[in-house]
């Protein structure tokens, strides 16, 4: 399981981020994050779990236990994988109205984050957020 979200809070990667002076050392943190990410099991890399709008593939599971939901995700890039556990700090095993309420465009405001990402990259995050969203909505 992963411990983003749970021990590894969207707070902890804004204060974490806060202390680097460089992009080229924001990158390599997020990077490092994105290692964190347990593996998605291979039947789960599936045409229905994958992102649409994302440069890389991505591929993102939601599960609820609860009034919580859960996310495993993984994708073929380096630095994706490391968005990936970036947004999964914010959403993963929250309650459906944590994860409705979330505003994530402050979020990424505070990481200063698509400043530094290309459009299409920048894409390829907002389709994650949609994703979780919509599994939250369901």
């Amino acid at each position: 399981m992963s411990r983003f979200g749970t021990e590894i809070t969207s707070e902890d990667i804004v204060d974490t981020l806060s202390f680097f002076d460089s992009w080229e050392d924001r990158y390599k943190y997020i990077i490092d994050l994105g290692r964190e990410l347990p593996e998605l099991d291979p039947s789960q890399r599936t045409e229905e779990n994958l992102v649409r709008g994302c440069q890389s593939q991505v591929w993102l599971v939601s599960r609820r236990d609860g009034d919580r939901l859960y996310f495993d995700a993984d994708s073929d890039a380096f630095i994706v994988k490391g968005l990936l556990a970036v947004v999964l700090a914010a959403y993963n095993g929250k309650r459906v109205e944590e994860i409705r309420a979330f505003d994530v465009e402050a979020y990424f405001t505070q990481l200063n984050l698509l400043k530094h990402l290309s459009v299409t990259r920048g894409n390829g995050l907002r389709a994650m957020v949609q994703r979780i969203q919509a599994a939250a909505a369901a």
